[in-house]
């Protein structure tokens, strides 16, 4: 199973949020088993075409994800999915 993990800023909007496995091929699969166990966290995480947020980044390992738009990126069982806000500001 895939190996999930956010940045604790989501605790903000997900005070139970953490870490978990999922049983997922692609980050899209991921995105929607998180959101079964936090309804709504899926909504925080992509829009509504199913696209990455911009205000999201998601990580396997140290890679940022390539697809953006259909989160076809692929995730194994040994895989380590981060899923973040993203930050800005100066």
């Amino acid at each position: 199973m895939a190996q999930v993990k956010f940045t604790p800023n989501l605790q903000r909007f997900f005070p139970d949020l953490r870490a978990c496995e999922v049983d997922a091929a692609t980050i899209a699969e991921v995105v929607d088993a998180v959101d079964m166990r936090w309804r709504g966290l899926g909504d925080y995480i992509i829009d509504e075409q199913g696209a990455l947020r911009k205000h999201v980044n998601i990580f396997i390992g140290d890679e940022l994800i390539r697809d953006k738009r259909r989160l076809s990126d692929a995730v194994s069982a040994d895989t380590r999915v981060y899923i973040m806000q993203a930050l800005s500001g100066g």
